[in-house]
């Protein structure tokens, strides 16, 4: 072990065996990986109290939440395959419907409106709905907002979601994840029903030492939005992909996007939401995963996309602990232990002919632009932007014509303005003119 990784091992060990103690878990299981590679993972405590057997890094915890994550993804491969518009409104794959102002874009991003749960008091009699019933009920589930006015999470929304991804595959939901995410990602512990070893979930008294175990929930209707059981080291393997997706599950492009802002969740613009996924904002750095409850469990997936780190927590607790904090104090570790990695240059090709005369200090409404030919692409930053900042990246649109497919102005237009001589004189970026020198509207 390289004495980064001892170093990590022991900051880690040390958070985690401090976070079962002082959040009294019974167990408690976490794992971290960097680049795609798990460089540890560790289990402590309990995973069956009444057995009094320890906990190990392969037993699996209900992930509750973590479960939409999965969902998303599903809905994604299925947009970029052309089978659904992320702005179909719900009724266009569910008939049963009637509510029109539901999209899908809104249903990823908790915008729907939809209320929480499924109809009927499903948390209080512990008796979960089929799919079936799911859509069967759907006349009666409320609207508690308009669609798009406000975040509000909504696991009818998730729901929902699942059976327009298993009406479009016309295969069972467990069936369709299993195919189009688990095995392709080498997520093996990761299953719809627990599979041996698996934590027992428990409520922790909160005045004295006793547990007691919790219902086992299973539910086809509820699944979409939280039925699944992992591991950590499973978890981190989902948020390696989101941190730097390698395209066999879903294009790069398209992980991009579900990372986008799609609602801002708090006025202090700390947690927001993309499409299926939480974005996280904090003094050290930014992050986005998402967390997971069920009777007697909690977990947490995070990851820095910028630096290729995932980390995963859970318990066998389901009340009084915070796997989120956990994860996010080893992922703010593994940011200290583990540096970046530096890319070596490499020479690359030559500008093109039709780029010729663009490379170079542009200006535009009295601010510097750099535009640049780099690992074949035409691209531009505001001359003080930090070197951490996207680029704009243009791509070609016709002739002297391109758009912005990534980055500042995406979707506008780039024109190249060319003299008598067919010289480079001027740019047009969204509508604006660029210029070699600063210069007055005119």
């Amino acid at each position: 072990m390289s004495d980064d990784l001892e170093a990590l091992a022991g900051r880690l060990s040390r958070r985690l065996a401090e976070a079962q103690s002082k959040e009294r878990m019974p167990g408690s299981s976490a794992a971290v990986a960097s680049d795609g590679e798990i460089v540890w993972s560790e289990a402590i405590g309990l995973a069956d109290v009444e057995a009094g057997r320890a906990a190990t890094v392969d037993d699996q915890y209900r992930i509750g939440s973590i479960t939409k994550v999965i969902t998303a993804i599903c809905v994604m491969q299925l947009r970029d395959e052309g089978r659904l518009d992320l702005d179909d409104p719900l009724s266009a794959h569910i008939a049963e419907s009637t509510h029109r102002g539901p999209t899908i874009r809104r249903m990823l991003s908790h915008l729907s409106g939809l209320q929480r749960e499924p109809v009927g008091d499903v948390w209080v009699t512990m008796v979960m709905p089929s799919m079936a019933d799911v859509v069967a009920s759907l006349g009666d589930a409320e609207l508690v907002l308009k669609p798009g006015e406000e975040w509000h999470y909504s696991n009818l929304a998730f729901a929902l979601l699942g059976e327009i991804v298993q009406r479009l595959r016309g295969t069972p939901y467990p069936e369709v994840i299993r195919d189009h995410v688990f095995e392709p990602l080498g997520m093996t512990r990761t299953t719809w029903t627990p599979q041996a070893p698996q934590a027992v979930g428990y409520m922790v008294a909160p005045y004295d030492d006793t547990v007691t175990v919790e219902s086992e929930v299973e539910s086809e209707g509820f699944g979409p939005a939280g039925q699944l059981w992992s591991t950590p080291s499973d978890l981190v393997r989902l948020g390696s992909f989101l941190a730097k997706p390698s395209g066999d599950v879903l294009a790069a492009g398209t992980v991009d996007e579900m990372h986008t802002v799609q609602a801002m969740c708090d006025p202090e613009w700390t947690l927001a939401w993309g499409l299926g996924v939480e974005l996280r904002r904090t003094k050290t750095g930014f992050s986005a995963g998402h967390g997971g409850a069920m009777p007697g469990f909690l977990a947490q997936v995070l990851y820095d996309r910028s630096r290729g780190l995932a980390v995963a927590a859970a318990s066998n607790s389901g009340s009084r602990n915070d796997p989120a904090a956990v994860a996010a104090g080893m992922l703010d570790d593994a940011r200290d232990e583990l540096p970046a990695a530096v890319e070596g240059w490499k020479p690359g090709a030559p500008v093109p002919p039709e780029l010729a005369g663009i490379p170079g200090r542009w200006w535009t409404e009295g601010e510097e632009f750099v535009f640049s030919y780099r690992d074949g692409h035409l691209e531009a930053r505001h001359a003080d932007a930090p070197p951490t900042r996207r680029p704009a990246v243009f791509a070609a649109d016709g002739e002297d014509s391109y758009r912005v497919e990534s980055g500042r102005e995406r979707g506008e237009r780039l024109v190249v303005v060319r003299d008598g001589q067919g010289k480079v004189s001027e740019l047009r970026w969204a509508g604006y003119p660029v210029t070699r020198t600063p210069e007055t509207f005119k």
